[in-house]
């Protein structure tokens, strides 16, 4: 009775077998595909990690050029104690992002900043300027009703002082009548620390009423809004300086992390791929000696 039953069990282990076997393979073909990839990854984040340095050497030596510009902008409303009408409320905040991201929370902070501000009260005598599309993504669903204008193609190229006096131009004829203002952007510290920072910006009638503006000759109001137009530009170009080079140190940072990252995920499917296919390996030799043992 034995014999009869012995052909359809030895049918059904064979399937099972050959079930295990398939299941396996499936599961190191999977492995395999899954460690391709990340080293594929890990090769395009060690590159970038490389461009971002060369880029943020760069960007360190303009900066320090460039900051003399900002600088010496915001030395003349101190030192003019330039302060904000009372009374006329209307502000204008211009956030310092790019186009451009895997760098961290560079746009996130900046993007913050202005939210919190407009998330307060007597938000609503508040218009924004997105430089970047990164800030205008963050803003635009919450707040797109206080966004005037957005420019974009930033951080492509290293910025100039001829952008920043195309986006002076682009403010000063955007037919938004502002009392005061601010420029939100990311300063730099070191190649892993930056914070958010902002620059003064005044309307000419506030210019005109500071108290101690005398102390400067010769002052009309066709210089004045000469120095205006001058002032935003370099405070502009200063921003967008400082703002290229946290950009690219956060970048190369995140690069970074993201190649341990991949490092360490290689490793653990490089062990789980071995221990998978030694269990392959251990079950088939099994499978071949119970059977030359059952011959016998």
């Amino acid at each position: 009775m034995l014999g009869r039953f012995a052909p359809g069990v030895c049918t059904q282990v064979t399937m099972v077998v050959n079930q295990q076997q398939s299941r396996n393979m499936a599961t190191l073909k999977a492995i395999s595909m899954r460690l391709k990839s990340v080293k594929n990854i890990q090769k395009i984040t060690q590159s970038m990690k490389m461009v971002s340095a060369a880029k943020y050497t760069r960007a360190e030596r303009e900066l320090r050029a460039a900051r003399p510009y900002g600088e010496g902008a915001v030395q003349f409303y101190d030192k003019a104690e330039v302060a904000a009408p009372e009374d006329d409320p209307k502000q204008l905040y211009i956030a310092m992002t790019s186009d451009r991201g895997l760098c961290g929370a560079v746009h996130t902070g900046v993007s913050k900043v202005i939210r919190n501000r407009l998330s307060e009260p007597g938000a609503e005598n508040i218009k924004v300027i997105c430089v970047g599309d990164k800030s205008r993504a963050i803003l635009q669903r919450l707040y797109g009703k206080h966004i005037i204008s957005v420019a974009n193609e930033i951080g492509r190229l290293p910025p100039t002082f001829m952008d920043a006096a195309k986006l002076a131009n682009a403010i000063m004829t955007s037919g938004y009548d502002f009392a005061s203002g601010k420029i939100i952007y990311n300063k730099f510290k070191s190649v892993v620390s930056y914070s958010q920072a902002d620059l003064p910006l005044f309307s000419q009638k506030a210019i005109e009423s500071a108290p101690k503006l005398a102390i400067y000759d010769s002052l009309d109001s066709d210089v004045l809004q000469s120095y205006m137009e001058f002032s935003l530009a370099s405070m502009l170009f200063y921003a967008l300086k400082e703002g290229a080079c946290s950009e690219q140190s956060s970048r190369m940072t995140a690069m970074d992390n993201a190649s341990k990252n991949a490092g360490e995920m290689i490793e653990k499917l490089t062990l789980t791929f071995n221990r998978t296919r030694q269990a392959v390996i251990t079950r088939e030799l099994i499978e071949i000696i119970s059977g030359a043992a059952a011959l016998e």
